[in-house]
């Protein structure tokens, strides 16, 4: 196995350069979920005029809230955008995060 120094000169000795990003959140949108990642593991290699970034850690899954639904919920009960995302957030639907606002 080789430790990170090791593998850091071979790189080197490649044409690709390695940089360690000290992340403490990143946030991955896949269609309407959201992955995020607390303090992860980020890394940043370059290699033949190409980034690319090795990303390693857990994470937890959340779902996007839409903007429609959003949109409602303060239609409906007057509230400011952000409450009306942190409702839905915690409702299994818009009518329950409507109820809850009410």
């Amino acid at each position: 196995m080789f430790g990170g120094k090791d593998m850091s000169k071979m790189m080197k000795q490649m044409g690709m350069d390695m940089e360690e990003i000290d992340a403490d959140k990143v946030e991955v949108t896949v269609g309407d979920k959201k992955l995020i990642f607390k303090n992860p593991d980020l890394s940043k290699i370059e290699a033949k005029g190409q980034e690319i970034f090795q990303l390693q850690g857990s994470y937890s899954e959340v779902e996007e809230v839409s903007s429609d639904d959003v949109d409602l919920v303060m239609e409906k009960t007057g509230c400011s955008e952000e409450e009306a995302k942190k409702a839905l957030e915690d409702a299994e639907d818009v009518a329950e995060a409507v109820i809850e606002l009410q």
